[in-house]
């Protein structure tokens, strides 16, 4: 059984900024702290940023606990290839496509699955 939401909301690219403290704060209020909570909010912000460029211009965010031990948050955006990207496994040279490189090297776990509509990334780290 799926563990009840600890945040559920809809971003646009003019509301996503402010979603990075509110995740934050959950997240932090979930257990996780430290290094861990700033390098998961950072990966999850990257997620949203590609949402907004890449995805449509919009999408969605749930995050939930994952037992005891993790939390995850998925970004899923409407609108964009459902084709899965290419992650690197070295940092990108040129200008952009850093998002995913950087959610992977942040996070204990990064997953893209495609949707009918898009695309979902989903984060995992342990608190």
């Amino acid at each position: 059984m799926r563990q009840a939401a600890l945040l559920s909301v809809s971003f646009t690219g003019d509301n996503f900024i402010a979603l990075r403290h509110v995740i934050a704060a959950r997240a932090a209020a979930a257990g996780l702290s430290g290094d861990r909570l700033d390098d998961f909010v950072v990966a999850v912000n990257e997620l949203i940023i590609n949402a907004v460029r890449h995805g449509g211009g919009h999408g969605s965010v749930v995050l939930r606990p994952r037992g005891q031990v993790a939390i995850t948050c998925e970004v899923q955006d409407h609108g964009g290839p459902t084709q899965l990207p290419r992650i690197p496994d070295t940092p990108p040279t040129g200008i952009g496509g850093r998002g995913l490189w950087m959610a992977r090297r942040l996070t204990d776990a990064l997953t893209l699955q495609p949707t009918d509509s898009g695309l979902t990334a989903t984060v995992t780290m342990a608190r």
